[in-house]
């Protein structure tokens, strides 16, 4: 009996882990859950990136529903991402704030936008994550929206698109408005 125990246990092992990895397979890993959401945006203050006079701040975004965009020169789908940041922008949307993540060269950030456009209403420098840690983030390209009280009411992991930003994020910024 014991024999047939110690020869079953680890079929047994392997097919728990089976069910268990089958199942993760499933989730959508854009859709991580974050312990800040209705939390207030953690106090962060960040120096502007080489070229602007001011940097941004948690105290930027009280008092009017906005989206915080967390991303960097080095990073492709930042890249994918920004001509519809500069859409939301130009169309006056929403206030578009950025955090400028992760850069080795301090100025890399600066020149990736001014070739591509700027879409961000302040932008602070994020070397050492101080921002990117407030906000809990894993990644780039990372967006938040943030109420008129400053609580962070969304997380969006991945790149802002017409067809998430129309089912999703967009329908959540007009809720908060008539709020």
């Amino acid at each position: 009996m014991i024999k047939r125990l110690a020869f079953l246990a680890p079929i047994l092992v392997l097919a728990i882990l089976a069910i268990y990895f089958t199942l993760g397979l499933k989730r959508d890993p854009s859709k991580l859950p974050s312990v800040l959401i209705n939390q207030p945006v953690p106090e962060f203050s960040l120096p502007p990136i080489e070229g602007s006079a001011r940097g941004f701040s948690s105290n930027d975004l009280k008092g009017k529903v906005t989206l915080v965009n967390i991303f960097g020169s080095w990073c492709y789908a930042c890249l994918a991402e920004h001509p519809f940041l500069m859409k939301l922008t130009r169309e006056k949307i929403i206030p578009v704030y950025g955090i400028d993540w992760r850069e080795k060269d301090r100025t890399a950030g600066p020149r990736w936008l001014k070739k591509h456009g700027n879409p961000y209403l302040l932008i602070g420098d994020d070397p050492n994550s101080r921002g990117a840690i407030a906000f809990g983030v894993s990644g780039a390209p990372e967006s938040f929206i943030v109420d008129q009280a400053g609580i962070i009411r969304y997380k969006h992991i991945g790149v802002l698109n017409d067809t998430n930003w129309s089912q999703t994020l967009f329908p959540i910024i007009k809720k908060l408005r008539q709020q």
